[in-house]
């Protein structure tokens, strides 16, 4: 097996196929990555500061790789299996197309045990980007909720872009009067609350990303959930009231 480092993608992590690695670079302007024969190998190689030039990328110009202090770790299955919490919450948004009719889903583990489902937030002129956030919104307010019912909480999300806007660049951006050097920070409004709600529980709820489309169960379940409000066009944030057969969500429309 080979373990693949994105430095420079639509997603970035590391990834153990060469299949869910080529989506992440193929035709991505400025993608830099490489493969490595072992798991170790590669996580240094994601938080190295060097530049690394890409294996196989004869077509590809190479990136400069991200800094430490924008580096987000990645979580495997097994990583998050050793994750002792209460409860897990997976979050996803979707896009189809991107921009167009946008969704949100969630995917709720106590004890290990998949106990709830939601779908909803359908925006029919969305983009990606706002329905990762509105996901992520979402689990904030449960992530809060669950604290104060005593319970500990972690969050999984496969967007860097919402976790950066959220951990990272909004730390900045409110000490600047929520402005920015480059121009306009789209999807201003929401960040704002969802900053607000991350700064008052960030001592007790860590949000991790996970890769998206590896079979990750919470992931995947969270996407089929993005697409039913789609489906369903659904407005509101809605608790899936069916069955919670997991073999035949999984059967359900994947984005």
């Amino acid at each position: 097996m080979k373990f693949y480092v994105v430095w420079k993608g639509r997603e970035t992590g590391i990834f153990t196929d060469w299949n869910t690695c080529k989506k992440q670079i193929h035709q991505f302007k400025g993608a830099s990555y490489k493969s490595f024969k072992t798991r170790s190998e590669a996580e240094s190689a994601l938080h190295s500061d060097k530049k690394l030039t890409a294996s196989n990328t004869s077509k590809l110009p190479v990136a400069k790789s991200t800094s430490k202090k924008e580096v987000i770790k990645t979580y495997t299955a097994e990583d998050i299996s050793l994750i002792n919490v209460n409860t897990k919450i997976y979050t996803d948004g979707g896009c189809v197309p991107n921009p167009g009719e946008a969704g949100s889903g969630l995917a709720v583990y106590r004890n290990e045990s998949l106990c709830e489902l939601w779908y909803g937030l359908y925006n029919p002129n969305g983009t990606n980007n706002t329905a990762e956030l509105n996901a992520l919104h979402q689990a904030l307010l449960m992530a809060r909720d669950e604290l104060s019912n005593g319970r500990t909480v972690a969050i999984f999300c496969d967007s860097q872009y919402s976790i950066q806007c959220i951990t990272q660049w909004a730390v900045k951006w409110s000490k600047n009067g929520w402005k920015k050097k480059t121009g306009e920070i789209k999807n201003l409004e929401i960040i704002k609350e969802m900053f607000a709600i991350h700064q008052s529980i960030k001592e007790d709820v860590e949000i991790r990303h996970v890769n998206g489309h590896v079979d990750l169960e919470g992931n995947e379940l969270a996407d089929r959930m993005t697409m039913l409000a789609i489906e369903l066009a659904d407005k509101d944030f809605t608790s899936y009231r069916e069955d919670l057969d997991i073999k035949q969500i999984l059967n359900m429309r994947s984005g």
